[in-house]
């Protein structure tokens, strides 16, 4: 079956977080991780299974769900992992927040990279922890991690690492040999690794394989908690369903525990359209990934012809991250916003000022209309 991802979607005046930003405006929002595809259909006939039975109370995951998961980390990122080690969540944000309060105690330290997606920064907040933040650095037009500078920074009161790969902003995927040495330097310093692996399924580059830090060995496997879900991938990040894989006994009965204090549980929807899209939406996956990979190539050429604008090409992610600091213009975002165009500032993932961050999760002329706007104004 061929999918129309060219069919525009009346988003307006829906109650959509993405669109009603700028509601009664004129603008394209380009700015929050929301693709504006429709959802797949067997995703949307799964929804309405459950809605026709009438009965919207408390669900548990169907056992298929699990097995499924396993099924597809095996196939898919050469992982086998055990059903038991999968905990189920309202979102990813909560494993974040979940992870950071389960390891260690009040006042140590959580160590990740900048800019990152900005929840990173929150959730050793919420847990009393302190945050330190490292700096990626660009090499070879890819942005990558600063090995030298993770050793510096870990003190005998780190206790973990949050690592984000792909990785959000910039779409690097993280080479076997790069987590390797990230792996390596966590086990020796004895530190706990949260890798957020969320658009692990949205590989841009077909030359590149995700790799899960998980995998890497038994010992990385027993220091991680992996954090995965279809939302992104499948275009669901409104129904609530994510989870974590935590080999470690341990760690994962603390985990669920707390979790079952501080977090609902997914909703009978959330279930059933994480079961669909895992089980029944390869071949529409596949045309998405195709769909993206042209709109990637746009916009890297527009991008890229502006003046002062830099951008490298992304491995993975719909998340075009943009270096605007030689283009002169100050307040770049609200210029953009008052050309019609909606945007995600740079400051949102931290240490990220000069930077824009575009979705192009989108239909192509959705794009052309919003680049014509860009022109107007920088041109």
């Amino acid at each position: 079956m061929t999918y129309d991802f060219d069919e525009l979607i009346d988003r307006t005046n829906t109650d959509s977080f993405k669109w009603d930003k700028y509601k009664d405006r004129d603008i394209i929002p380009l700015w929050v991780a929301d693709m504006d595809f429709k959802a797949a259909p067997p995703i949307l006939k799964a929804l309405e299974d459950v809605t026709k039975q009438g009965v919207i109370g408390y669900w548990h995951a169907p056992d298929e769900l699990a097995d499924v998961i396993v099924k597809r980390l095996d196939e898919r990122h050469n992982w086998k992992i055990e059903k038991d080690w999968i905990v189920y969540l309202p979102g990813l944000v909560p494993g974040l927040t979940l992870s950071s309060m389960v390891v260690g105690n009040e006042g140590d330290e959580i160590i990740t990279t900048v800019p990152v997606y900005g929840p990173f920064m929150k959730a050793p907040e919420a847990a009393k922890k302190k945050l330190v933040k490292v700096q990626m650095k660009l090499e070879n037009n890819r942005w990558t991690l600063d090995f030298d500078a993770i050793r510096a920074a870990i003190t005998p009161r780190t206790r973990m690492f949050m690592l984000c790969n792909p990785y959000n902003p910039a779409g690097t995927v993280f080479t076997k040999e790069e987590l390797q040495t990230l792996s390596d330097i966590c086990s020796e310093h004895n530190i706990v690794i949260c890798a957020d692996e969320i658009h692990c399924d949205l590989i841009l580059d077909e030359n590149k394989k995700h790799v899960s830090i998980a995998t890497l060995s038994k010992e990385a496997e027993n220091q991680t908690i992996t954090l995965l879900s279809p939302s992104k991938t499948f275009n669901i990040a409104g129904l609530g369903c994510s989870f974590a894989v935590i080999p470690n006994d341990e760690i994962r009965a603390k985990f669920a525990n707390l979790k079952y204090i501080v977090e609902p549980m997914p909703s009978a929807y959330a279930y059933q359209a994480a079961l669909a899209a895992y089980r029944d939406c390869d071949e529409w996956h596949e045309q998405l990934l195709a769909y993206l990979r042209k709109n990637h190539d746009y916009v890297l050429q527009e991008m890229n012809a502006f003046a002062g604008f830099s951008m490298q090409p992304l491995e993975a992610t719909y998340l075009a991250w943009i270096d605007t600091r030689e283009s002169g213009i100050d307040n770049i975002a609200k210029v953009l916003e008052n050309a019609g165009v909606g945007i995600s500032e740079g400051g949102f993932f931290f240490d990220g000022k000069g930077f824009i961050r575009l979705n192009f999760g989108t239909q192509m002329r959705r794009l052309e209309a919003a680049i014509w706007r860009m022109r107007k104004v920088l041109c």
